[in-house]
C-alpha cells in the first residue's frame, strides 16, 4: 500500500500564513516517516492559494538525502507545470481535473474541455522532464451543484486520461460525501476496467467515518491512499463546510488491522504529529 501524506492539502486553507521555516521543519519531519509520497506544495497563483506562495523556496531546503519518500507538487495550469518541472527533487505533478463543470471553473478558471487540453500539454512537460502526472478527479463521488454524476462518467474521464498516457488517477471525494458502497462500486469497477492504472483514493471524511472508508477502498483493491496527519485540510474552493482529509494515524491503524504492508515508522509518525502542533496549533 502506498500512503501519500498531504500536508499541502492540510495547510492550504489556513487563514494565517505558516512561516516558511516552520513549513520546512514540518515537511522534513514527514520525510522521515516512511510515506511513499509527500504532497508538499503547489505552484499555483498566490492570489488563489496564498499559503503556498513559498513552495519554490521550501522545496530547495528540504532534506532529501536520507528518505525514500518522493515529492508531489500540485499545479493548475501549464505555467505551473513548467515551473515545477525545473526542480529535480519533484517526482510527481498533480493536476485537479473535475467531474463537475462548476467546480472546474471555480478551481482552475477553465471548462472541463479546456482542462483536458491543458492536461495533454502538462503530460508532455512531464514526459520531457522525467516526471509522472497524477490526475485527481475532483468531485469524483458526487457534488453539491446538482450536476449529472455517475460512476460511468468517472469511467469516461479515466478512459480519456489513459489514452493520453496517464497512469495514476485519483478519484477525489472533495466534500466528504462518499459512502462505503460508492467507494466499493467506483473503485471496484475502475480497477477491473483499467488494470494498468494505479488508482488512488483521495477521500475526505470525519474521523468516525475514516476506518470504514479505508476498509471499503482497501477491499475494492486500492493500493494508493491519501491522508493527512490529524485529519487537517479540506478544499477552500468547494464552498462547503470543510471536511478534513482522512487522518493519517487512523488510516495507518486501520490498514494494519486489515493486514496491509506498510513501511511507516510509528515513532517518526508520532514525532511528526507533535511537530504538526507548530503548524496547526
Amino acid at each position: 500500500m502506498k500512503l501519500i501524506e498531504c500536508p499541502r492539502d492540510a495547510m492550504q486553507g489556513l487563514p494565517n500564513f505558516v512561516p516558511t521555516e516552520v513549513k520546512i521543519n514540518y515537511l522534513n519531519n514527514l520525510l522521515q516517516v516512511g510515506f511513499d509520497t509527500l504532497d508538499f506544495g503547489s505552484f499555483v497563483s498566490p492570489k488563489a492559494i496564498p499559503q503556498m506562495r513559498d513552495t519554490a523556496e521550501v522545496v530547495s531546503k528540504l532534506d532529501m538525502s536520507a528518505t525514500k519518500t518522493k515529492l508531489l507538487a500540485i499545479i493548475a495550469n501549464l505555467r505551473g507545470a513548467e515551473e515545477a518541472a525545473h526542480f529535480d527533487e519533484i517526482s510527481y505533478l498533480g493536476f485537479p481535473l473535475s467531474v463537475s463543470e462548476t467546480f472546474q471553473l471555480k478551481n482552475t478558471n477553465k471548462t472541463i474541455e479546456a482542462a483536458f487540453g491543458e492536461v495533454g500539454e502538462i503530460q508532455n512537460v512531464c514526459v520531457k522532464s522525467n516526471k509522472q502526472l497524477v490526475v485527481y478527479l475532483s468531485m469524483g463521488f458526487g457534488n453539491p451543484y446538482g450536476e449529472a454524476y455517475s460512476p460511468e462518467i468517472v469511467e469516461q474521464f479515466a478512459e480519456r486520461l489513459v489514452k493520453m498516457g496517464i497512469h495514476i488517477i485519483a478519484p477525489s471525494d472533495t466534500i466528504g460525501s462518499s459512502t462505503t458502497d460508492a467507494i466499493k462500486t467506483l473503485f471496484g469497477h475502475l480497477i477491473k476496467r483499467f488494470p494498468e492504472v494505479e488508482f488512488g483514493a483521495h477521500l475526505h471524511a470525519k474521523s468516525s467515518h475514516v476506518p470504514k472508508k479505508v476498509k471499503a477502498a482497501f477491499k475494492a483493491g486500492v493500493k494508493r491512499m491519501d491522508c493527512a496527519v490529524r485529519g487537517f485540510g479540506g478544499c477552500p474552493l468547494a464552498e462547503n463546510e470543510l471536511v478534513g482529509n482522512m487522518a493519517t494515524e487512523l488510516v495507518v491503524g486501520e490498514l494494519r488491522q486489515l493486514g496491509a504492508k506498510l513501511e511507516i515508522d510509528e515513532i517518526k509518525l508520532a514525532q511528526a504529529m507533535l511537530a504538526s502542533q507548530y503548524v496547526f496549533g
